[in-house]
């Protein structure tokens, strides 16, 4: 089956379960228009349907292949019409998109490149991850490099002719970046050689753009030990001469390729640098100020990440939702005689299909409201910024766990066949496993949530988004709609998560929110996801020609997925202490 975008969707969302579509009649976004929001939703779902979805099994089928050159370098080629595709791509000015004007960018809102990164990613993952690095880069460099950087790269990489990656984890450090080895040397000139291995690098080595920018976190020979003393450096795959062109190749490749689980398209590489004389490597920013910077790099990245997860969403409910209406099982009673009966008919796959859908929206909802309120951070300040980092971790960690969960749901629905590789279901599952641990897996996303966002102005952000819950639930509740229990739903859920938000701000045991937060984080995902569809529903009823199907996923959301909230509460407060009283031999071997 192929991808078709959700436009009615990714428009519900801009138009009534964020403030999107209000702020932009409002002249807030300047020389943005309905218009022209429209006409870059309507091109970007052609070029997602008609130019990647059909790359999607292609590349899932051949993957990447890492090619040595008489033992001189490796390079690494991409499966086929990848390079004509992201060259037609960048063509297009998709690349373009969400950047600064001054560099070549269109100056668009982040909302919308998140409406259009969701589109590419669901349309293959393998092919939309890129320029998810490549975008966060071209940020970095613009916050943080000098003039001559800016000058020297960022034209280039905005309209797509380079592309960027991150350079942190190293063979036997993951997350724990105080522990990375990757050293630079200076040489007589000021500059620097940087030596050291790098994992897990995506798009590290590829032949789809002319240049490679790698931001390489690595530590400044005699620097403070731990995160202290570490250092980001602009590490080129070809040095840039002085007039723009590219000069000699780095002393920097791509010495493995990893054999992954999904994405198979996406070439993750095992990146040497310095394997001869050192690879040049341009200082961005201060020394020992490199956590800082490529924080920056990772929190766009988990943003971006957390839309993935939206992305494969969708494509999974598609792939699950088209299958249901051709596959027959089973004979209800209502069935005519002699037939078998479709099994979207059949109570328990519509159960899976509509949690799928609502899983789906609520993700959407959090990834967009997360990335409007990066766009306001200048009109609104301090709010805005903090609404933005409360939510970042929300929307990374529960748009890419109910990208899992939904993309499991989809193979439950094939039955059988969704084992079966060729029903195309199974590569959705394999491809959407990567994202909850991508930027820093889930758990560390809770974590950051319960020990820094949470307690970043003691609760108030927090306390805030679930005062709004509660404003949805009385409006809905002064109406004459079709909402069902859904206010009390609301109220209820809400109430529970204020309850466990002052039990974590009340902890004096420093385990006892780290043991709270992957509950904690769900619980917030799903009380704020069932209020932006319900608010969004409310907002809709009378205005849209399909209101009545979203004022019934309200109401099934609030029914049957939150009372989940209830349950977590519970989980958090009471079960926490006794996750901490597990026996210290209990995980000996």
């Amino acid at each position: 089956m192929t991808y078709k975008a959700p436009i009615n969707d990714i428009k519900f969302t801009f138009d009534y379960m964020t403030e999107f579509t209000e702020l932009v009649k409002a002249g807030k976004f300047a020389d943005l228009s309905d218009d022209l929001i429209d006409a870059v939703l309507n091109e970007a779902a052609k070029f997602a349907e008609n130019e990647i979805a059909p790359l999607n099994r292609v590349g899932d089928v051949e993957g990447a292949k890492l090619i040595s050159h008489n033992n001189d370098y490796n390079e690494v080629k991409t499966a086929t019409g990848w390079g004509k595709t992201y060259k037609n791509w960048c063509d297009a000015g998709w690349a373009s998109l969400p950047h600064n004007p001054e560099y070549g960018g269109q100056g668009l809102p982040g909302i919308l490149a998140v409406a259009t990164t969701e589109m590419w990613n669901a349309a293959s993952m393998a092919f939309g991850i890129g320029p998810v690095l490549t975008q966060g880069a071209a940020d970095t460099i613009e916050n943080l490099g000098t003039e001559a950087q800016k000058a020297t790269y960022l034209e280039q990489i905005v309209a797509g002719n380079w592309t960027a990656t991150m350079n942190l984890t190293e063979p036997d450090v993951g997350s724990d970046l105080g522990n990375l080895a990757c050293k630079a040397v200076r040489d007589n000139e000021g500059e620097f050689k940087l030596f050291g291995t790098k994992i897990f690098i995506t798009y590290g080595e590829h032949d789809v753009a002319e240049n490679i920018i790698h931001l390489v976190l690595a530590r400044i020979e005699n620097a403070p030990k731990g995160v202290k003393g570490l250092s980001l450096f602009i590490v080129p795959k070809f040095l840039v001469n002085k007039d723009g062109s590219l000069g000699q190749r780095n002393d920097l490749e791509a010495v493995g390729l990893e054999h992954k689980m999904g994405i198979h398209a996406s070439p993750t590489c095992t990146m040497e640098f310095g394997g001869n004389t050192g690879a040049t490597a341009y200082l961005i920013g201060e020394e020992n100020k490199g956590i800082n910077a490529m924080f920056m790099l990772m929190n766009n990245a988990r943003l971006m990440v957390g839309t993935q997860g939206v992305a494969i969403s969708d494509r999974a409910y598609q792939h699950a939702l088209n299958y249901a209406n051709t596959r027959t099982q089973g004979r209800r009673a209502d069935t005519p005689k002699g037939k078998m009966t479709l099994i979207k008919n059949h109570p328990d796959v519509q159960h899976m299909l509509l949690k799928q859908r609502s899983y789906t929206l609520a993700s959407r909802a959090l990834c967009y409201a997360t990335a409007l309120n990066l766009d306001l951070t200048q009109q609104r300040g301090d709010e805005a910024q903090l609404n933005a980092d409360f939510l970042t971790p929300i929307a990374k960690g529960f748009a890419t766990d109910m990208g899992v969960e939904v993309a499991s749901l989809g193979v439950q629905i094939h039955g059988g066949m969704g084992f079966i590789e060729e029903a195309g279901a199974a590569q959705h599952y394999r491809d959407a496993r990567i994202a909850s641990i991508y930027e820093g897996t889930n758990g560390i996303q809770a974590m950051d949530l319960v020990g820094r966002k949470l307690k970043m102005d003691n609760g108030a952000t927090a306390i805030r988004h679930l005062d709004a819950v509660l404003t949805t639930a009385e409006d809905i509740m002064q109406a004459d709609l079709p909402f069902g229990k859904t206010a009390y739903r609301l109220k209820d859920a809400a109430k529970a998560a204020k309850e466990a938000t002052l039990w974590l701000l009340a902890a004096e045991d420093s385990d006892l929110p780290l043991a709270a937060a992957t509950n904690y984080l769900r619980l917030m995902g799903l009380v704020l996801g069932a209020h932006y569809i319900a608010k969004g529903a409310f907002k809709a009823a009378g205005k849209i020609a399909n209101d009545s199907e979203y004022l019934y996923l309200a109401q099934f959301f609030a029914e049957c997925l939150l009372p989940e909230v209830l349950a977590l509460k519970k989980i958090v407060i009471d079960g926490s202490e006794t996750l901490l009283q597990a026996p210290p031999t209990m995980f000996d071997i």
